[in-house]
């Protein structure tokens, strides 16, 4: 009996252009794909909150210096702590974004750029990266999608999105002690993150060793998203995958114990990993 291989790569939306570290991901997974056969699967983690994730670094035509771009966003709250794919995009973001582009890519990429229509900042990272074609032929399995959600394992460590202030906040659960239903409790006290009394909390971390403790709230499975450390099992317990495109920042915190049932393939090398990739594949 032989095994499909399916070949996954994850990533959070980063940057509307993508940054060049996934432009290599994707390749690593194409030259796979033409070696073994097999489905591609790009694993996009659209629940994260960092809004840094989105940056864009472009490289100025002229004069080669490098500038960070990135989305702006309807408030504070929701810039620092809303799950990417419910950060909205203010209306006029796009229109002033554009009038800036032509000093760093050239007019194909602008007008790809000017014709994606998205409410957030996922949305429009993903509509980016297919009208430039990244996506041909890769199936995107979001970790926002309730489905997705509802599909995967348990796991010990995660977040939850809650209403919060009229947002929707990405918080840390933080257990306290071991609970058999973590979707049916909710926090009763105001301690930090640190806390050892042993009641669940759900907090968010304003930096340092500040955090917010949230008020008490029940939630479903469908709220729920993985930690660094947990994502890879949660991943790979509706995904199946067979091999694995880390990348260079993935493999300090993978635990290739936990799924050894994948093969775990290095992405290939990229210079300047961290700008944005700006060419429309031909």
């Amino acid at each position: 009996m032989t095994t499909t291989p399916v070949i996954c790569f994850g990533q959070q939306p980063c940057g509307f252009f993508p940054r060049r570290f996934l432009f290599a991901k994707i390749q690593t997974a194409r030259r796979l794909q033409a070696e073994m056969g097999g489905e591609i699967v790009f694993f996009c983690h659209d629940s994260d909150h960092d809004p840094r994730e989105t940056q864009t670094i472009l490289r100025h035509r002229k004069t080669n210096e490098p500038a960070k771009l990135n989305f702006t966003f309807k408030n504070r709250l929701q810039r620092k702590f809303s799950p990417l794919y419910l950060k909205r995009i203010p209306a006029d973001w796009q229109g002033k974004t554009a009038l800036q582009l032509p000093n760093y890519v050239e007019r194909p990429l602008i007008e790809v750029f000017k014709k994606v229509s998205a409410a957030n900042a996922a949305d429009f990272c993903l509509e980016m990266y297919r009208g430039m074609g990244l996506l041909e032929g890769i199936r995107v399995v979001r970790s926002s999608d309730p489905a997705v959600r509802r599909a995967v394992c348990d796991v010990p460590e995660f977040f939850v999105d809650v209403p919060y202030e009229g947002e929707i906040v990405r918080a840390r659960f933080n257990a306290g002690a071991p609970v058999s239903d973590p979707a049916s409790i909710g926090n009763t006290t105001e301690k930090h993150a640190g806390s050892e009394t042993g009641v669940p909390m759900l907090t968010l971390h304003e930096g340092g060793d500040s955090f917010v403790t949230l008020p008490a709230t029940t939630f479903s499975k469908e709220q729920i998203s993985p930690t660094r450390d947990t994502r890879l099992r949660w991943m790979q317990s509706v995904l199946h995958c067979t091999h694995y495109v880390a990348g260079a920042g993935e493999k300090a915190y993978l635990r290739p114990e936990e799924a050894p049932e994948i093969t775990f393939i290095n992405r290939d090398a990229i210079d300047r990993p961290d700008e944005a990739y700006t060419e429309i594949p031909s």
